[in-house]
């Protein structure tokens, strides 16, 4: 048996508490050895006698016996946090280490065990091996090492994580991390924000928002982005509904409306006023005419959205309904999107009719909203996820199923409509991340869970409604006790839908995944873009294969199924506006900002040789002051004046009608990026020829952009040879003579 501390204090085992014969340096040495042992914390240093082989079957200095501080392959790994038990020192700022290759899943690999096999014994060592015995003694206490084998828990800031915090709890005690609900002062591996990006001042890690992605889908700039790109791809972008922005867009809308009735008499429409801030259906009601709308009050300083309403949506039990789908956006460059297989369809509570003069008024009836059918006295809690005023998708879609319906089709239409929404929102995105985290400067990796609003039309095509930036992951809802009186009660729905989202979530951020594959060096499972098609639905899950046992290897199978880039090759060429931002933001020229000043449109020009005899510099000046004025008066920003992306997008549209004026939109704006990108790279060669450095380029995320190998990470500009872009100019100019 090992001596415990106490007896080494008061003197030799088994001598009745005499006095110690070791001077008092070597006692104190031998406390410190007590104190801070091998794995178990609590073992005291072996004293000399019992290294020499004297006393009670004691190992070599340093080594612990079999099962104690190592465990076997295959072991489940401790829980968080006590990768370092005993000394409170934990790994942090873990940062992106753990970014998974794009296509590959974790449940799908053999991954690392936690533990390492237990070494054997060495033989004892005489007095000649000092040395090596001080190796041996000092390699179990080491301060920050991991002890036994095991690997430390990722560690996870929960201090503003508001309503989640209940769902983020479950995943981290299911996954086994380290939670710290009050912050910490060393850097932590992921921020969990309930809210915004600007929630916290992070410099190292990941944090699950990305910045302006508040800004990006409030309802006037995703009807701007999705205008923008029904405009370049109308079959593609149908699925949003035809919209109209107030106060600014008033005389249009109603020059249109009256076009069209004038055009189909028996055309009786019904449109939806949704104000731009507004969240949880709060100041949203309908009209049947553009003279019914609401001009009183705050209009001007609360500008909103008019829509064509949707009249015919399919009914389950006689109400209207909507789903809530779950998006990962895990990165941004390279795009990465994950598609939650399960969500929740959330039900009016009147039987549903055809909107009319009298019904206009009957929120329960026509607004899915949950925060207002809640308030309903028809609002039905139920603890099934069949039944209730708020049920899981897939039992909607087994309930169609059993109906004959194509739920296959339904889900490939789900996924398309996802990846496109996502598509037209990036550019922006981009925008603002390039100002919050510029490259080259500290910053924290993002991801973020979008909330996908999706109304079924009666012949089963979905209809993009909204895109939530901050989904609710509350797992509970409020009961009335008495009046005034309530309290929390879990809602299983919430809770089967939700935690498997956000775990799943942490589960393909984790920092320390990236370490483990490593480590290990498995054969990752690669399927290539160009061989990948729309799934007819959510494909199901593959065995694991042979081999040790996974940290994972407890916990289901991943809800969340990646669609981009698995997908990418039938949807790459919509990304236009994207090859748009990465102009936008290469001549924005000082960090930080958002908008492009008339110097950076000035050298655009120039660098991109777009002006000519037809189209002088003064012009150029003159379309400048005009779409960034018209832009500003819009009210979109006044913090800083210049011009915004989305003026930029228009202007770069008008140069490309000048210069292409025979092709249709999407051909002239692809001919000018293609233009534009060929004299850049011929400039840059130029640059770098003469050594004068090639300008950083800050595509949005610090890694490779997309523009067909134009533009390269900063890192590693591999540009195109002289000869080769001499080529590609000459090219490009036979095939436009």
């Amino acid at each position: 048996m090992a001596a415990s501390p106490r007896a080494l204090r008061n003197g030799l085992p088994g001598s009745g508490g005499r006095p110690c014969p070791f001077p008092k340096w070597r006692r104190r040495r031998q406390r410190v050895t007590a104190a801070g042992g091998g794995a178990s914390g609590s073992r005291a240093a072996p004293l000399p006698w019992q290294r020499a082989g004297s006393g009670g079957g004691m190992e070599p200095a340093g080594m612990e016996p079999a099962g104690m501080g190592m465990e076997p392959a295959g072991m489940e790994p401790e829980p968080a946090g006590m990768g370092t038990a005993g000394m409170g020192v934990e790994r942090a700022g873990m940062g992106t280490a753990g970014m998974e290759p794009a296509g590959t899943e974790p449940a799908r690999e053999a991954e690392e065990p936690p533990g390492s096999p237990a070494l054997p014994a060495e033989p004892r060592q005489g007095p000649g091996g000092r040395a090596a015995r001080g190796r041996a003694r000092r390699a179990p206490g080491r301060r920050g090492g991991d002890e036994g084998g095991r690997r430390p828990g990722v560690t996870v800031d929960s201090s503003k994580a508001k309503t989640s915090l209940e769902a983020l709890k479950i995943s981290l005690r299911q996954l086994r991390w380290k939670e710290f609900p009050f912050g910490r002062r060393l850097p932590c591996d992921i921020y969990w924000h309930g809210v915004s990006f600007h929630d916290n001042n992070i410099f190292s890690g990941q944090v699950n928002k990305f910045p302006g992605m508040m800004e990006t889908v409030r309802k006037i700039t995703l009807s701007r982005a999705m205008r923008t790109m029904q405009d370049l791809f109308p079959l593609e972008y149908n699925f949003y509904p035809r919209s109209w922005i107030l106060p600014e867009e008033l005389p249009l809308f109603v020059a249109e409306v009256r076009v069209m009735k004038d055009s189909d008499p028996s055309w009786k429409p019904t449109f939806i006023v949704k104000p731009d801030g507004g969240c949880q259906g709060d100041g949203i009601y309908l009209i049947k005419d553009p003279s019914d709308i609401r001009l009183t009050g705050s209009i001007q300083s609360r500008p909103a959205v008019v829509q064509e309403y949707i009249c015919k949506p399919l009914l389950v039990d006689k109400l209207k309904f909507d789903i809530r789908l779950y998006v990962l956006l895990k990165s941004l460059e390279p795009l990465e999107i994950y598609i939650a297989k399960d969500g929740l369809s959330r039900f009016c509570t009147e039987p549903y009719q055809e909107p009319t003069l009298k019904n206009l008024h009957q929120v329960f009836m026509h607004l899915t909203n949950y925060s207002l059918n809640i308030h309903s006295e028809n609002f039905i809690h139920s603890d099934s996820v069949n039944t209730g005023s708020k049920r899981t998708f897939s039992s909607i879609l087994c309930r169609l199923s059993s109906r004959g319906a194509d739920v296959k089709k339904l889900w490939s239409d789900i996924i398309s409509l996802v990846i496109k929404t996502i598509i037209a929102l990036t550019p922006e995105l981009k925008v603002y991340y390039q100002s919050d985290i510029p490259s080259g400067k500290p910053g924290p990796t993002c991801f973020q869970i979008l909330g996908f609003d999706i109304l079924l039309m009666k012949n089963l095509k979905p209809m993009l409604l909204e895109v939530n930036a901050n989904p609710s992951m509350r797992i509970e809802h409020e009961q009335e006790l008495s009046p005034g009186v309530f309290e929390n009660v879990p809602s299983p729905v919430d809770e089967e839908v939700k935690v498997a989202v956000i775990r799943d979530t942490l589960r393909l951020v984790d920092p320390q995944k990236k370490k483990r594959k490593d480590a290990q060096c498995p054969r990752l499972e690669h399927v290539p873009e160009s061989s990948e098609s729309l799934p007819d639905a959510v494909p199901a899950e593959r065995p694991e294969p042979d081999g040790p046992r996974s940290p994972e290897a407890g916990l289901p199978s991943l809800c969340l199924k990646q669609v981009f880039p698995k997908y990418a090759k039938q949807f790459s060429y919509l990304r236009l506006v994207d090859r748009v931002a990465a102009l936008f933001i290469r001549f924005l020229g000082v960090k930080g900002t958002t908008k492009l000043g008339p110097t950076g449109f000035r050298t655009f020009i120039r660098n991109c040789k777009l002006s000519n005899s037809n189209f002088s510099m003064a012009a150029v000046d003159i379309l400048y002051i005009d779409i960034t004025r018209r832009w500003n008066s819009m009210g979109i920003d006044h913090k800083e004046s210049g011009m915004c992306l989305q003026a930029f997008v228009e202007a770069f549209f008008c140069l490309a009608q000048k210069k292409y004026k025979s092709l249709p939109l999407h051909e002239q704006v692809l001919s000018l990026i293609e233009f534009c990108e060929c004299h850049l790279a011929a400039l840059d060669e130029k640059r770098l020829l003469w050594g004068w450095g090639v300008p950083e380029r800050r595509g949005g995320t610090g890694g490779p952009c997309q523009a067909e190998g134009l533009h390269l990470s900063p890192a590693a500009p591999a540009l195109l040879n002289r000869t080769a872009t001499a080529s590609k100019l000459a090219d490009y100019r036979t095939q436009r003579n």
